[in-house]
């Protein structure tokens, strides 16, 4: 019998609720239509509470033990059904955060001393006061909550494989022919280097808010108490929040640090993304082979396969995560004079975005954690292809004064079949220093490495 939770994965529009649904249940209490919600009653709940601690409104005393009381367990103890109830009223105002205000009294009326002061529920606020706060704290916490520690342990899974492989020597590609080799360990350091620059990036983006009224301008905060220093009180209000003060805005914050965030969240994911189909083609030609999972079908008609289904999977969750990001990141800043409500549909993406990327992170994950490195393959693709010590050969004919050491190695090695004897027998005919031409004599694909190893260990020692 299916379940009602079943059932509703299943008739879900958005496969972040449907198929992919238990794989986000984490980022569900944050980015939801009941995360955002239970964030506007937090920032009215805090923006009550610091009416009634500043001595220059006297219409809102300092509270009661027993009131702040009443406030932290509004806010403690807020559930979906809370949600649900404020969602009911909003299907009368038709306004969403008109409705929270309208919950809050309900919830105020009973205890007699905020309700005599529950018209100081969202005084001197416009929407966008709440739902700016509201957002920026859902970032932060999302942040600091989900993408930071999964940035980091995919960078530290690359650490560990860095330092694992830092001496397996592997064949280049540039252009997707043979080229100077280098080490497996180097290769992934060099990717997980590129997204510890963006993870660090997106760490230092700075989360700001405002709460100004409705342009910007503390219009109506100043009608009622012209005595009030508004811009310190309300700078203290947004910092008390872990927030940045924006002194500057019309009606809405300009999301212009959304922007930034999005932007270097985009610039991880494409790294990542770089990375899943690198990963993807070195499965293709053996130089990864893949765990079988028991039970795991990989084709419907093809027996044999283990397809990497995860890399796959993760490079098809950055795509669309990266189009939401991008949008959001290009549209948000932009808003007609004081204010147009395009911003807010838009906003409500914010939560498929970060799932996709969260995804296709995890998917990251378990792919690598079903990788085993085929050292024989590794060794004979080098074996192979002795050409590319070409390089290593006319770069030391340079230092010696041999002249035309490129174009005389070209004649010799491009797009021919050269073996190592044949490059050997080159080497053994040019006039060389004798400790020079040994060491080339001697230099095969698997040792021409340069700093590789060297380059591997430093980024999985933490460099």
């Amino acid at each position: 019998m299916t379940t009602d939770s079943e059932a509703a994965r299943l008739l879900a529009l958005s496969p972040l609720d449907g198929r992919y649904a238990a794989k986000l249940e984490d980022l569900r209490p944050f980015a939801s239509e009941y995360g955002l919600i239970r964030l506007r009653v937090v920032v009215e709940l805090r923006w009550f509470a610091t009416l009634a601690a500043n001595p220059a409104i006297p219409e809102v005393p300092a509270l009661s033990a027993g009131a702040r009381e009443r406030l932290d367990v509004l806010e403690r103890d807020f559930a979906p059904a809370d949600a649900a109830a404020i969602r009911a009223i909003e299907a009368r105002t038709n306004h969403d955060v008109k409705a929270v205000e309208y919950w809050l009294k309900d919830r105020f009326a009973p205890h007699p001393e905020l309700a005599a002061r529950s018209e100081f529920i969202h005084f001197a606020c416009t929407s966008e006061d709440i739902n700016n706060l509201a957002y920026a704290l859902m970032l932060a916490e999302i942040r600091e909550r989900l993408l930071l520690p999964e940035m980091d342990r995919l960078i530290g899974e690359l650490r560990r494989w860095a330092g694992l492989y830092a001496d397996a020597a592997m064949l280049s590609r540039t252009h997707g022919q043979p080229a100077t080799p280098t080490t497996l360990g180097k290769e992934l350091a060099n990717v997980g280097q590129r997204l510890l620059i963006e993870r660090r990036a997106l760490a230092d983006v700075e989360i700001r808010a405002k709460a100004n009224g409705a342009v910007g301008n503390f219009a109506a905060h100043l009608a009622a108490y012209p005595e009030v220093d508004w811009e310190a009180h309300t700078r203290a209000f947004v910092e008390s929040l872990g927030l940045a003060w924006n002194p500057l805005t019309t009606q809405i914050e300009p999301h212009d640090w959304i922007a930034a965030y999005c932007h270097a969240l985009v610039r991880f994911d494409t790294v990542l993304l770089d990375f899943v189909r690198d990963v993807w083609s070195y499965i293709s030609i053996g130089y990864f082979r893949q765990r079988a999972v028991a039970g795991e079908v990989g084709s419907s008609t093809m027996p044999h396969k283990v397809n990497p289904i995860d890399f796959e999977n993760a490079e098809g969750n950055l795509g669309v995560a990266n189009a939401l990001l991008g949008h959001l990141a290009e549209k948000l800043p932009v808003s007609r004079w004081q204010r147009d409500l395009s911003d807010s549909t838009v906003l409500r993406t914010l939560g498929s975005a970060l799932g996709h990327a969260l995804l296709a992170f995890r998917a990251t994950q378990r792919g690598l954690g079903k990788l085993a490195v085929d050292g024989e393959r590794l060794a004979a693709d080098l074996a192979a292809n002795p050409a590319v010590l070409a390089e290593a050969v006319q770069t030391v004919m340079r230092r010696f004064g041999i002249p035309e050491p490129y174009e005389k190695l070209k004649a010799a090695t491009r797009g021919q079949e050269i073996g190592l004897e044949d490059l050997r027998r080159l080497v053994s005919g040019l006039e060389l220093p004798a400790p020079q031409k040994q060491a080339l004599l001697e230099l095969t694909p698997d040792r021409y490495l340069g700093l590789a190893a060297r380059q591997a260990r430093r980024f999985a020692e933490g460099g």
